[in-house]
């Protein structure tokens, strides 16, 4: 039982460094510190020096980990490590890159796969020694390893979809009150570029950080029409798709951008309005479900419960109703 609560703990270790190794930010907290101390110094410091003051994630975990990722897409289809790309970019970038994503999947599916086969075995009795007994329940074990394996493997991809849903619903939340600014940034003498930059300093959220990017890209060289498109195709939010089309249509035709913004916003908060309109007419079907098998049952239990033992008392006493 020992030996099966420190791999447990093994497990755990694995997942926090897992979780903090492939987190995008994982490495660049203290950076500048490292800088300063670098800078500090008299005499000139040996690559030695240099790789031991590194964090261990970096010197040990994050190079396994690239191991493990690399062996992993290997044997992963072209096709899926482009869908896996395009849901990251969807998603925020939380993972630095497919490759590690795909290395995520593989230990936390490993971690899962041997730690339901290790609760099998102590379920069962079995232990390392009784080499018989190992044969006799391989088959189980295999399956019961390939199951708690699967589940592991898939449960990144849950976790990404999840974050991408709310990336979009915080996108389309925050969108007519950006457009509002960018009319009035507009309409006051700015350019669009310019009140794009507005709306990026003012607020500090998925869409505002996805139109600091979109300048990011434009600075480097991007037009902004092709920004435009990629934001939006980073996005995957059918309101940013119009919002996208419509500016690109106003600045090929000439027309006025504050004027298209206005309808947009105008429409933006339309939408918004209907999408809060239709989850309060889905609220009392969401709510049958748990007022049927909760809520009903307890009450049942507190209404009728008094009564029924009435009821039993005076059969048993054999008194008429």
């Amino acid at each position: 039982m020992i030996w099966v609560i420190g791999i447990i703990v093994v497990a755990a270790v694995v997942f926090i460094a897992a979780a903090f190794v492939f987190s995008p930010n994982a490495s660049t907290g203290d950076v500048q510190l490292r800088l300063d101390e670098y800078a500090s110094r008299e005499t000139p410091i040996t690559l030695e020096e240099i790789e031991l003051s590194q964090p261990f994630s970096e010197r040990v975990l994050l190079p396994l980990f690239k191991r493990l990722a690399g062996f992993v897409t290997r044997f992963t289809p072209a096709k899926s490590i482009e869908k896996s790309r395009k849901d990251l970019e969807m998603a925020g970038r939380p993972v630095r890159s497919p490759e590690m994503f795909f290395g995520m999947k593989a230990t936390f599916g490993g971690v899962l796969g041997l730690i339901g086969a290790l609760l099998y075995m102590v379920g069962q009795g079995l232990d390392f020694t009784n080499f018989l007994s190992l044969i006799q329940s391989s088959f189980t074990l295999v399956l019961v390893f390939a199951v708690g394996g699967t589940i592991g493997y898939l449960l990144p991809g849950l976790w990404l979809g999840q974050k991408i849903k709310k990336r979009q619903d915080e996108v389309l939340k925050s969108m007519p009150d950006a457009l509002d600014l960018l009319v009035i940034s507009v309409e006051a003498g700015l350019g669009f570029q310019d009140a794009i930059g507005k709306v990026a300093e003012k607020w500090d959220n998925e869409l505002s950080r996805a139109f600091a990017r979109m300048l990011q890209e434009v600075q480097l060289g991007k037009t902004m029409n092709s920004a435009l498109r990629q934001m939006e195709q980073n996005i995957g939010v059918a309101d940013m798709t119009s919002f996208v089309a419509a500016i690109i249509q106003a600045t090929s035709f000439g027309v006025s951008i504050a004027k298209v913004l206005r309808i947009q916003s105008e429409q933006m908060r339309i939408k918004r309005r209907q999408r809060a309109e239709k989850k309060a007419q889905e609220a009392p079907i969401k709510m049958l479900f748990p007022m049927v098998f909760l809520i009903f049952p307890s009450l049942f239990i507190v209404l009728l419960g008094p009564a029924a033992l009435l009821i039993m008392e005076s059969f048993r006493n054999g008194a008429p109703f």
